[in-house]
């Protein structure tokens, strides 16, 4: 009787503990469904429901943190249920971390979802760190994207099949001190005879980092004779002979730069607090309102104002994306269709965030979308959007943009 007992006392305890275990991972896997992109959207939401979301992304602007952290965040969670948390990591970062989760077949990681484009996108996409086609679940982007323009089927002319979202369209623009600086150059040549004529006052960040590498291609879009090419296929034999004439102005400008080019920013964040130290007289970077934004807040000086070369300067589409082992894709899903949401949109555009320009068509937009849209305040070193549509320049493929970064340090750098 007793080792009847002592046996039914034993069987108790562990069918308690297996089914705790198995209650615990039912809630582990809840909002990790395999099935995820064959599920009802109605399913997704309900999925998500409860559930913390991890956002990775770049973390070196406050407007673009607030934003995230007091506007978006508790709308999520209100409207959702969905719990955001955002953690600032560099691309590369989270990319080479994805990739070595996929070399240790961890199939269950830490990011849901990550805000990605160009070279990034495309290692990702390449060694299929990605989770899978995922927006045409996605209702917003079904609704208001311009799903057959090619800066949305394509980055840095790498084919998007649905690997990542659009999140918002940017265009590069120079800064500078009005000031101190009555007429601004208007082309790369002009540039140079400014850089020479006041030696010290001007600087690129180093690439790879993103505004330097662009900074780069802006030589390169200037001195090609054939630039359209560079939107095709890789061709090496192209872009070794006309990278020479890139050297040559790049290394021209080189003894006139803050510190002899003997040294570079690393980051935009740095170039922008030399500006803010006046010991450049201009930046640059890849958001056409950031300087109003800066003028706002007032880290810049009011004199300051924005121009864009006449030849043009780059625009491209930013990104955010899924990795393939996301602990929580419906979260991931439900807060990217939400920042495809008019809403999360035109509130991205004002100063008291970010100001940049959102992703979605404006012709799709309802009229009172449309009316808020026409009311925003992008601010008054913000250039306006016809000046800035009409000398838009396209981007070049991923692999040329790689090629570039490797040869500056070659041939600039190092020199």
């Amino acid at each position: 009787m007793r080792k009847s007992r002592l046996i039914n006392s034993i069987m108790l305890v562990l069918i308690l503990i297996l089914t705790g275990c198995t209650s615990g991972n039912k809630e582990e896997t809840k909002p990790t469904d395999g099935n995820t992109l064959t599920s009802d959207w109605k399913d997704i939401e309900a999925n998500a429901s409860g559930t913390k979301v991890n956002f990775y992304l770049w973390g070196g602007d406050e407007g673009i943190n607030r934003y995230i952290d007091e506007w978006v965040a508790p709308r999520l969670k209100e409207q959702f249920g969905v719990e955001l948390k955002r953690y600032p990591m560099d691309a590369t970062e989270f990319i080479n971390k994805l990739m070595t989760e996929k070399k240790a077949n961890k199939t269950s990681g830490e990011m849901d979802v990550l805000w990605v484009n160009g070279e990034n996108f495309k290692t990702a996409k390449q060694q299929e760190l990605l989770l899978g086609p995922f927006t045409e679940k996605l209702p917003n982007f079904q609704q208001f994207v311009d799903t057959e323009s090619d800066d949305i089927k394509y980055d840095f002319g790498f084919p998007i099949e649905g690997y990542e979202a659009p999140w918002g369209k940017v265009q590069f623009v120079f800064a500078y001190d009005s000031s101190k600086i009555a007429n601004p150059p208007k082309s790369i040549d002009e540039l140079q005879e400014w850089v020479r004529d006041n030696p010290g006052k001007f600087t690129y960040p180093a690439p790879p980092d993103f505004t330097g590498s662009a900074f780069v291609r802006h030589v390169l879009h200037e001195k090609s004779e054939n630039y359209s090419a560079y939107l095709n296929d890789f061709d090496e034999s192209l872009i070794e002979n006309e990278s020479k004439q890139v050297w040559n102005v790049l290394n021209e400008m080189k003894p006139f730069l803050w510190r002899e080019g003997k040294s570079y920013p690393q980051s935009i964040s740095q170039l922008e607090q030399l500006y803010k130290n006046g010991e450049v007289w201009m930046t640059m970077g890849y958001d056409e309102a950031n300087a109003s934004n800066l003028i706002k807040s007032g880290e810049f000086p009011e004199t300051t104002k924005t121009f864009i070369l006449d030849k043009g300067t780059l625009a491209n589409t930013h990104f955010l994306a899924i990795p393939y082992n996301a602990p929580n894709a419906n979260g991931a899903l439900v807060l990217i269709n939400y920042l495809l949401s008019p809403e999360a949109q035109l509130k991205k555009m004002e100063l008291e965030y970010w100001g940049e320009m959102m992703s979605l068509s404006v012709d799709k937009l309802s009229d009172e979308y449309k009316k808020v849209m026409e009311s925003i305040d992008r601010g008054r070193a913000t250039l306006s959007q016809e000046e800035l549509s009409s000398h838009r320049a396209p981007e070049i493929g991923a692999d040329y943009v790689q090629w570039l970064e490797r040869g500056w340090i070659e041939n600039v750098a190092k020199k």
